[in-house]
């Protein structure tokens, strides 16, 4: 325990008063009863909380829904596992024998769940300014890439296919893998005769934004 509070002042940037708030925050549900789901529930309204204020804040000119595709992107599993795996946080997440086995550490789900349960648990431990304080730090590179708000690759595709006089894409599963916890999808789209692309992700919506992106370079 004592690695792991270390861990987490250095992480965080407080010395954690109540551990096993903590505790529970790193405890995958193939570990046991007590796992980070409740806090993960938590941490993802304060992460949504915190990077909307940042926004508003920073963006006065933006509207709601250019502020929307902003807050939707920063806040992604990825992001939050891209954030997990800079901070460390892997070795210390509590995993049951199968999910490591199944190769959950390298999980974004996973990775991004816990994330947002430190956060949650920070939230409790010691308030608002300190959640706001970790998460303005590990997050300040991912809104620097928020300069300029590009089009969401969907979106794109389908304003592509009106110019084009195309039918809107359609999006289809074509394969799905991996354990409940780490799950993989690869969704195709197709434009009819214009072709068709396939991605894979951690999620439904991300496959389908990836394969977007994947059949735009094909158009290129």
């Amino acid at each position: 325990m004592s690695d792991v509070t270390a861990w987490l002042e250095g992480a965080l940037g407080v010395v954690p008063r109540d551990p096993l708030l903590y505790t529970r925050a790193l405890t995958h549900g193939s570990h046991g009863s007590d796992t980070y789901e409740r806090l993960e529930f938590l941490g993802d309204r304060v992460l949504g909380l915190v990077i909307a204020d940042w926004l508003y804040a920073t963006y006065e000119n933006d509207a709601e829904g250019k502020l929307s595709f902003r807050l939707n992107a920063l806040v992604t599993r990825a992001s939050c596992a891209q954030v997990g795996r800079e901070i460390g946080v892997i070795p210390f997440i509590r995993l049951g024998k199968q999910a490591r086995d199944d190769g959950a550490y390298d999980s974004d789900n996973v990775i991004g769940d816990v994330i947002e349960a430190l956060i949650g648990a920070l939230w409790l431990d010691h308030g608002l300014e300190p959640a706001r304080a970790f998460i303005r730090k590990h997050w300040a590179a991912l809104m620097e890439g928020q300069q300029s708000a590009p089009r969401h690759p969907k979106s794109a595709l389908q304003e592509w296919a009106a110019a084009h006089n195309r039918k809107p894409p359609v999006y289809t599963i074509t394969d799905r893998s991996g354990p409940h916890h780490a799950p993989r999808f690869t969704v195709t789209v197709s434009l009819g005769s214009a072709g068709e692309a396939s991605a894979e992700g951690s999620s439904k919506q991300e496959a389908e934004t990836a394969a977007a992106a994947a059949m735009l370079g094909k158009l290129k």
